[in-house]
C-alpha cells in the first residue's frame, strides 16, 4: 500500500505499483485501526536512545523476565540473536544489496523486479513468510517505508529497527505530515518532488534503494557501502556523500 503527496500539502491516496505480493488495503492519514488493534500508545519521536522506556518496552522487559524465570529461554541465547543482528546483519547487508544495484545495472534491474529473489544471495530468507520490495528513490519520487499497525521491518537486510521506527509518533505522524517529519530527520525536498509512504506489513517489507551519490564513479560496492546509511533505506534520509565519511 502506498500513499502518495506530490506537492507540500496533504497526502493523497494513489494506486500501488503491481507485484508479486497483496498489499494491504490503502489506508487514509486518520485510519489507525487494522484487525481490531487500535494505534493508542503515547510515544515520543525519539532519534536515540530513550530517556525513558515506552510502554511496549515495558510490556517487553516483563514478557522477557517471567520467560527466563521460567526457564523458557535463556538470557545468553536472547543476547547472541541480539548481537547478531546488530553486528552482523543490519543495516550492514542491506548496504551491500544497495551498493551492487548502483554498480550492477542487470542486479537493479532484478532488485526492483523481485527484490526477495536478487536478495537471497545476500542473506534474505523470509523467514517469517514476507516478502521483499525494492523501492527506488528518484529526484521526481521519494519513497518512506512505515508500519502503521507495530513494526514490520525487513530485519534479516536491515537489522533491528531503529526506536523511533516503532513509535506511535512516527507511525502517525509520517502519513499526515511527511515532510515535516523529514525534516525533523534534517532533510528538505523540492515541492515537486513526489512523496510516497509504504506500509510495512507481516507479508510485505521494504527497502528504498537511495539515490547514488554524486562524485562516486568507479567506486567499488565496498566503498560504496560505506556511504548507505539505515535511514537511507527507510527513507528518512539520504546515502552519506564522500565528504561526509571522509573520502
Amino acid at each position: 500500500m502506498s500513499l502518495s503527496q506530490p506537492k507540500a500539502g496533504p497526502c493523497i491516496l494513489t494506486p500501488s505499483p503491481a507485484t508479486t505480493a497483496d498489499r494491504r488495503p490503502p489506508v487514509t492519514a486518520h485510519d489507525h485501526y487494522h484487525q481490531g488493534h487500535a494505534h493508542g500508545h503515547d510515544h515520543g519521536h525519539d532519534h536515540g536512545e530513550a530517556s525513558e522506556l515506552s510502554e511496549t518496552e515495558l510490556r517487553v522487559r516483563a514478557l522477557q523476565t517471567i520467560l527466563v524465570e521460567k526457564g523458557y529461554v535463556e538470557p545468553a541465547a536472547l543476547d547472541a540473536i541480539v548481537e547478531t543482528y546488530e553486528t552482523k546483519i543490519g543495516p550492514h547487508i542491506g548496504a551491500r544489496i544497495v551498493a551492487r544495484a548502483w554498480t550492477t545495472p542487470a542486479f537493479r534491474a532484478a532488485l526492483l523486479a523481485d527484490a526477495s529473489k536478487a536478495a537471497q544471495p545476500f542473506g534474505h530468507k523470509g523467514r517469517m513468510g514476507e516478502n521483499l520490495v525494492a523501492l527506488e528513490n528518484t529526484p521526481d519520487r521519494h519513497n518512506i517505508v512505515v508500519c502503521t499497525l507495530c513494526s514490520c521491518y525487513p530485519w534479516d537486510v536491515l537489522g533491528l529497527p531503529p526506536v523511533w521506527y516503532k513509535s506511535f509518533a512516527y507511525r502517525s505522524r509520517v502519513v499526515k505530515e511527511p515532510r515535516a517529519v523529514l525534516s525533523e530527520f534534517g532533510m528538505t525536498l523540492p515541492n515537486e518532488t513526489e512523496i510516497r509512504i509504504w506500509d510495512s506489513t507481516a507479508e510485505v517489507r521494504y527497502l528504498v534503494l537511495p539515490i547514488r551519490p554524486a562524485g562516486t564513479e568507479g567506486w567499488s560496492e565496498e566503498q560504496l557501502a560505506r556511504l548507505v546509511t539505515r535511514d537511507s533505506m527507510i527513507g528518512t534520509g539520504i546515502a552519506a556523500t564522500p565528504a561526509e565519511i571522509g573520502i
